[in-house]
């Protein structure tokens, strides 16, 4: 499941026809039971009240994707105000220093601007690796002068490094933090039992095959949404990381 929420179209696919299939067993169990007029009525409430809890999770769950893509989109603007910010302080170091900074912080640049549009996970770990080694060389290019002449000026400046790192430890734990499994599986399991009680009160509501079908197909297009939001790589809705871009085509200048 956990695999499966990354690729939203599977999402689709795979619930649309598990929650059909139940739809289709509550019909065939229906089918071989005999309920009298009490039970019926008692058991459209059961469906009533199971179809809320459902829409219930199913608002609770978009609003936990809705605010973790927001909070990517945060730390991507801090992101660029860091790196911004950095490029800047580095005049209070020497010369030097100051030329070796700014050339590190666009190589820096460069490659969060790659993070951002890597969608293939294989190549990420590539990314990330370099992206460690650069945050060393830049610490180490801004802390050598710092220790050096210990003033509240170079102070200023390593402290501006450290925002540059820190921002990335957060985007990168943002792009971690998904929707939990349990919340899936909860998710997951009460739609199925929803739809095996819509199937089982098929015949007392008189509803058709295609219409069973109608259910399903709109949870399913609720549970793509979901997954493509609170997919940061894979979904068609993701963070574009406008403000980096912004923040390059400044630093470099007209071409």
């Amino acid at each position: 499941m956990n695999n499966l929420t990354k690729f939203p179209s599977l999402v689709f696919i795979t619930s649309f026809a598990v929650l059909w299939i139940s739809a289709r067993l509550g019909v065939f169990f229906r089918r071989r039971s005999n309920l009298d007029e009490d039970v019926r009525h008692d058991l459209d409430v059961i469906v009533a009240a199971t179809l809320t809890l459902l829409g219930l999770i199913i608002g609770f769950s978009f609003s936990m994707a809705i605010s973790r893509y927001d909070q990517r989109k945060n730390y991507e603007e801090a992101e660029a105000n860091a790196i911004g910010t950095e490029y800047l302080r580095a005049d209070l170091l020497p010369a030097a220093d100051a030329a070796k900074v700014r050339e590190l912080l666009m190589r820096y640049l460069d490659l969060r601007l790659l993070f951002y549009s890597v969608r293939d996970e294989r190549k990420l770990p590539e990314v990330v690796t370099e992206t460690a080694r650069l945050q060393g060389e830049l610490w180490s290019a801004a802390r050598t002068p710092a220790t050096a002449q210990p003033t509240p000026v170079m102070a200023l400046a390593l402290s501006g490094m450290n925002d540059v790192l820190n921002s990335q430890g957060y985007t990168q734990a943002e792009w971690l933090n998904r929707i939990p499994i349990m919340a899936w599986s909860l998710m997951m399991a009460i739609a199925i039992f929803s739809n095996f009680l819509l199937g089982y009160d098929s015949l007392h509501a008189q509803l058709k095959a295609k219409q069973l079908l109608v259910l399903p197909l709109v949870l399913s297009t609720a549970f793509v949404l979901i997954a493509d939001i609170d997919s940061p790589r894979r979904g068609l809705v993701r963070v574009q990381p406008i403000n980096l871009i912004i923040l390059e085509q400044s630093l470099r200048g007209p071409q």
